[in-house]
């Protein structure tokens, strides 16, 4: 049996891993440590993302276990939008492993800041409204 505040508890998590990601993202000039924090920040957010949609997911009764299921689900289910891009950002990850290299440490973070940071917001934000209800 599923916790029932399991997803409630996560929530407060992302909440606080959110403002972190909204602090990095307000920067206009990063060295490659700032962008190396960026990039890490936005990883732990948006794991962090995906298993609190898993855990409301399992709260429902769905039976989700992967990333990419879970993302599938929560789109079918209306908790998040724009599922390709969900899943584009899905597998952006193991780009990003790569940002010793200059090139991709830049695409990492303009993809972060203007593609992904937005997307992680909506979906917190239909999480948080969620609690609401």
């Amino acid at each position: 049996m599923q916790n029932p505040d399991r997803w409630r508890q996560r929530l407060e998590n992302l909440n606080k891993a959110r403002a972190r990601l909204v602090a990095a993202c307000a920067q206009t000039n990063y060295s490659e440590l700032e962008i190396a924090g960026l990039v890490q920040t936005y990883e732990f957010t948006f794991e962090l993302c995906w298993k609190t949609l898993r855990d409301k997911l399992l709260f429902d009764g769905y039976q989700v276990n992967s990333p990419r299921e879970t993302i599938r689900q929560a789109f079918q289910a209306g908790m998040v939008t724009d599922g390709e891009t969900w899943l584009e950002a899905l597998e952006s990850r193991n780009l990003f492993t790569h940002t010793y290299d200059d090139a991709i440490s830049r695409q990492a973070l303009n993809l972060i800041k203007n593609k992904y940071a937005p997307l992680l917001d909506g979906c917190v934000d239909r999480l948080n409204a969620l609690t609401a209800a």
